[in-house]
């Protein structure tokens, strides 16, 4: 007998072969979910945030009681759940980040967009006849960048073009397609204005607002009434969305709308008509003409719109180039989901350090960008811009979609309207007037390993049940149309 085969190296043998195979830590993650008592519970909660890919986990109760007498209606506890956890959404509204959120912020941000162009969610119908544009503001100049053309036109065709102060070519032959990295890019990173494109960015919103009272004087100029007197017959109501261009600058898409005095329940005076409208938004822009604050550093950068201009009238004037409610609300949609390394604008989430910078995966422009956000904030002549903690966002503050009051409903609006669906209806006239007290605390958020596909599972099929449900629906209507 072999030193080698002996009866206590065969029985280990055996014992090793008898063993089972190590499972992957999802597999053993799944395994240890579905073997939880609670594990039907902790689907339908799954189910319920319709399958969030980092859902927010709270423990706590809710009491509802009469407060009359006294008396408990109604307890909850997360005690009595999976974990001793509650799940609800992220909402979040980037893709990237969560899918299932995004949709549900997309279709919300559709309908919010579209209700002010045609109607309903407490939104007149005849709003459709209101002077409505779709106009596109942009950035100016901050230095000639490679740009992508159409029909494989080449980027910048200069013969005698020269050479900037640094030694680079001012013209650039090649062809850039939409993905090419070199797109967006400056010709030459030293002739580029890399602090007046974060100036700029920083005092977007004041430009808005010039913009905005400028119409408002330009409309009482070409109606010749006076400032005064137009405002009190008129109001500019409107939604309007962020989006980056290439080059790391942002530009404005927004639906401009013109109401009465009341808003979108009064029409307009009957002289005000998208062609007004268009007049004034191009002298307006053009018009506007501001000056960020002084410094020894770098003196006064004058701010002001770009050349570009772009305004629009929708399909109820019937005009051959006018642009349909649902595309523009369909398009604007869409965008709010896109992350920042989708728009070339910096990072979803806010950087601490230079070296958050420095190792950020950006391009090189962008990485620019951010560090001059992050020298320029340390100047005391622009601390009130607070730049650095923007720096992510390329100095740019301002929410990706923001709406006048009297444009639309909102957000919660629209949440509350869905909350109230899934309850199965309103509440009925004469019913008990309740009282309720909660306690919630957070506990974390995210799912582990296993949970994280069983929710991207739960999130796909809920897609798919959507899609056929659609499909059935448009079928039924061929069917009856038939």
């Amino acid at each position: 007998m072999t030193p080698d085969n002996t009866p206590a190296d065969r029985r280990a043998a055996l014992q090793h072969a008898a063993r089972p195979r190590q499972l992957p830590t999802t597999d053993q993650d799944l395994i240890r979910l579905a073997q939880h008592p609670r594990f039907p519970r902790w689907l339908q909660q799954v189910t319920a945030t319709g399958g969030c890919a980092h859902p927010v986990h709270l423990t706590g109760s809710t009491t509802t009681h009469d407060p009359a007498t006294g008396e408990v209606l109604h307890h909850y506890d997360t005690r009595d759940e999976p974990h001793e956890r509650l799940l609800l959404r992220c909402r979040n509204r980037r893709a990237a980040v969560c899918p299932p959120c995004s949709r549900l912020h997309a279709g919300d941000t559709f309908h919010l967009v579209r209700a002010g162009l045609t109607g309903g969610k407490t939104v007149p119908a005849a709003v459709r006849d209101h002077p409505r544009l779709f106009v596109t503001l942009t950035a100016p100049s901050f230095g000639p960048v490679h740009r992508t053309t159409n029909d494989a036109k080449p980027c910048r065709p200069r013969r005698h073009a020269g050479r900037c102060e640094h030694g680079r070519p001012l013209a650039c032959p090649a062809v850039h397609v939409t993905n090419d990295p070199m797109a967006g890019t400056p010709l030459c990173p030293g002739c580029y204005d890399y602090p007046a494109h974060v100036l700029w960015h920083a005092h977007a919103g004041r430009l808005w607002k010039a913009f905005t009272d400028n119409l408002y004087h330009h409309l009482a100029t070409l109606t010749g009434r006076s400032r005064t007197g137009l405002r009190r017959t008129v109001r500019i109501s409107y939604a309007k969305i962020a989006e980056y261009q290439r080059r790391g600058a942002v530009h404005v898409h927004a639906v401009l709308r013109l109401d009465g005095p009341d808003g979108p329940d009064a029409a307009p005076p009957p002289r005000a008509s998208a062609g007004l409208l268009t007049e004034a938004v191009h002298s307006a822009a053009a018009a506007v003409w501001l000056f960020a604050p002084y410094s020894a550093a770098l003196g006064e950068h004058e701010l002001t719109w770009g050349t570009q201009l772009d305004a629009r009238p929708l399909r109820a004037f019937d005009a051959p180039d006018a642009l349909s409610d649902d595309a523009v609300a369909a398009y604007v949609a869409k965008y709010v989901t896109k992350s920042a390394t989708e728009t070339a604008a910096g990072l979803d989430h806010r950087i601490t350090s230079r070296h958050d910078i420095q190792t950020a995966p950006v391009s090189p422009h962008t990485r620019t960008l951010m560090m001059t956000c992050w020298r320029l904030g340390g100047l005391p002549a622009y601390a009130h811009l607070r730049l650095r903690a923007w720096a992510h966002t390329l100095g740019y503050r301002g929410h990706i979609l923001t709406k006048s009051r009297a444009y639309s409903t909102t957000y919660g609006a629209l949440r509350a309207e869905r909350a109230e669906h899934q309850r199965g209806g309103e509440t009925a006239p004469g019913e008990l007037i309740t009282a309720t007290e909660a306690h919630w605390r957070y506990a974390g958020s995210g799912h582990s390993l296993g949970g994280a596909l069983l929710a991207a599972g739960i999130a796909e099929d809920l897609v798919t049940n959507r899609e056929i449900a659609r499909e059935e629906l448009a079928a039924g209507g061929r069917w009856s149309d038939a």
